[in-house]
């Protein structure tokens, strides 16, 4: 009786004017349970799967590569690989030979933003994209008193000039010990000293 073997975790890339990433997806993988080894035209994967599986991914890439300049980062959802380009030009696909290379020139007249060479009608800013991309891949989040102090920073810059200045106020005239948003609230009077329980507040000369 034979056994089916467990479907491979499924990869993706894409491309800036100097990177090529390459994200595979597969969950929980701990860094020490990722192997990964280039040289200018060959990216080799090895992984141990958390099903106890053994992953392997070789890629005979279609342009040269820095083979000194790779990151690789393991999180909770994925792997990313970032390949560093030896020549700012655009990949039509990832692996195997191409004839005809695009070199990463802007129009004239073109605005800052850089943009894919393309056949298609449609263009698209990818800094933006690349910046969004980055975005979603923060996901070591801050806990404790750092997650705490991110929320404030996230309110107070969102926050409209009201929230502000709720803001300012309370945690001045409390001198510390209170943070609030509600103006309507924190203009009618000043805001009291409320230190943690178990503790008392005190003023040094």
């Amino acid at each position: 009786m034979t056994t089916e073997a467990a479907p491979k975790p499924k990869y993706d890339w894409y491309q800036t004017e100097s990177l090529v990433v390459i994200t595979i997806l597969v969950k929980n993988l701990k860094q020490e349970d990722v192997k990964v080894a280039t040289t200018e035209k060959t990216l080799n994967v090895a992984a141990k799967l958390p099903t106890g599986n053994d992953y392997t991914l070789e890629l005979h890439l279609s342009h040269p590569v820095d083979s000194n300049h790779v990151i690789v980062k393991v999180m909770s959802t994925k792997v990313e690989i970032k390949l560093k380009k030896t020549e700012a030009i655009q990949w039509k696909k990832l692996e195997g030979e191409e004839e005809q290379v695009k070199h990463f020139t802007p129009e004239p007249g073109a605005a800052a933003v850089k943009q894919y060479p393309s056949s298609s009608h449609h263009t698209r800013d990818w800094d933006k994209l690349v910046h969004d991309i980055k975005e979603e891949e923060k996901e070591e989040k801050p806990e404790g008193d750092a997650a705490l102090q991110e929320l404030f920073k996230k309110i107070y810059s969102d926050g409209s000039d009201e929230v502000r200045k709720a803001m300012n106020k309370s945690f001045m005239e409390s001198g510390g010990t209170v943070l609030s948003t509600n103006w309507e609230d924190i203009a009618k009077k000043k805001t009291e000293i409320k230190p943690p329980d178990g503790m008392e507040y005190k003023e040094f000369d």
